[in-house]
């Protein structure tokens, strides 16, 4: 089966056409190996989920990886310990035993051990139990055990996903006297701190944090030119349509900044839909300064999830809209400060980034969509800062041409 570009869900290397991201996983791996437990807080559909598949077979030769989905426990599982306890312990059990070689006889003693302690304490059955039995399963391995948990937003707004990571920090602070999990990673939008907003909004629990254990995670998950291009010479093997490949790294970096989504979504375009018009007519076509653009213009004119991710963000919460406005609109240059709960919002959703102390939009695809809705919007055109671009614009028009020299 020949393969295509992907913008839903993860991507799969042997079906999809895939940026290298080897860099990015050694230096993820750096991190595990130094026994740290951090978390991966990047914009929707940035790539974690595929990065964190890739990283479980990345690391699988030197640990047992177990990858855990939050988006699969529905909300009753998190309504009290016992409940979350025994589904998290079926979870852990039912992945671990897929690395059969590492069902040791000390192993399956602590395993057995765990699920009679269960059966016997019934609804008391807790977190102290279950991280009891955990350690002892660790304990007994013959490798170390990394815990990844993706869509760690799902766990949001309740008391015993704070429960758990207080479980997580104690045995990693205790772990040379009690066996613990050699690395712990968390993955969603919200990092641990606007996910402890939601839960307790008090002003003392915003700087208690029960994952203050964590390490910084400063690694660019975004995708480079020269990775872009290394795709694009995959794609190029397979049908040849004489594109000059660096250029058109060039061209989709350069409006994406690299975001990964944006970036497989034109190629997909490019691919499937220009490919197919009347202005293109064929993949070679298709495969030119004039198809990017084409692509670039039907990019911004649709309607996909991340966009509507991103705009919705803005209605929820009116200070990001306000501080977007005076980024796009307002032309002073705004210091990136990220104590300053707008900026920090507004990057962790990817709105922008931070270019050499100062904030700018985090792409020109972003930047061109955010214009766009403002000025389309009723509110933005009866505003001063509207009907002075307006005067601006009329006084370098003289009899219908524009006055150069002016």
């Amino acid at each position: 089966m020949a393969k295509r570009f992907n913008t839903t869900a993860a991507c799969i290397p042997e079906e999809h056409y895939m940026v290298n991201i080897d860099r990015q996983l050694e230096d993820i791996k750096a991190l595990v190996d130094q026994n740290k437990y951090f978390t991966i807080n990047r914009a929707r559909q940035y790539g974690k989920t595929t990065t964190l598949k890739a990283l479980a077979r990345y690391l699988r030769e030197e640990y047992y990886v177990i990858s855990m989905d939050f988006q699969k426990f529905d909300a009753l599982k998190f309504e009290n310990g016992n409940i979350f306890s025994v589904s998290f312990l079926t979870t852990f059990l039912r992945l671990f035993r897929t690395n059969r070689s590492a069902l040791t006889d000390g192993v399956r003693r602590a395993i057995n051990d765990l699920k009679e302690c269960m059966t016997l304490q019934g609804s008391y059955f807790g977190m102290k139990e279950l991280f009891e039995g955990l350690s002892d399963i660790c304990s007994e391995s013959e490798k170390p055990v990394v815990l990844i948990i993706d869509e760690v937003d799902s766990a949001a707004n309740n008391q015993v996903f704070l429960d758990f990571l207080a479980q997580l920090r104690a045995y990693y602070i205790d772990r040379r006297e009690r066996a613990a999990f050699w690395s712990v990673i968390l993955a969603g939008v919200y990092d641990i701190k606007n996910l402890r907003y939601k839960i307790r909004p008090e002003d003392e629990h915003k700087v208690n944090s029960p994952w203050n254990i964590a390490a910084d995670f400063e690694i660019d998950m975004s995708l480079s030119q020269e990775g872009i291009a290394g795709m694009l010479l995959e794609y190029e093997a397979d049908y040849h349509t004489g594109m000059d490949v660096e250029k058109m790294a060039g061209e989709i970096y350069q409006y994406t900044s690299g975001y990964p989504f944006l970036v497989s979504r034109l190629c997909q375009l490019m691919d499937e839909k220009v490919s197919g018009q009347k202005e293109a007519g064929s993949k070679a076509a298709a495969w030119t300064k004039e198809g990017f653009l084409l692509a670039v213009n039907m990019l911004l004119a649709e309607k996909n999830t991340l966009f509507e991710s991103l705009i919705g963000k803005l209605n929820i919460y009116p200070p990001l809209n306000s501080i977007i406005k005076d980024i796009l609109f307002a032309g002073r240059p705004v210091v990136y400060n990220p104590d300053l709960a707008e900026l920090d919002m507004a990057a962790m959703f990817g709105f922008i980034k931070n270019q050499n102390g100062l904030v700018e939009v985090a792409n020109r695809i972003f930047e061109t969509r955010l214009y766009n809705l403002y000025l389309s919007a009723e509110e933005l055109r009866n505003q001063d800062i509207c009907r002075r671009s307006t005067a601006d614009k009329s006084q370098f028009i003289t009899d219908g041409c524009l006055n150069i020299k002016l």
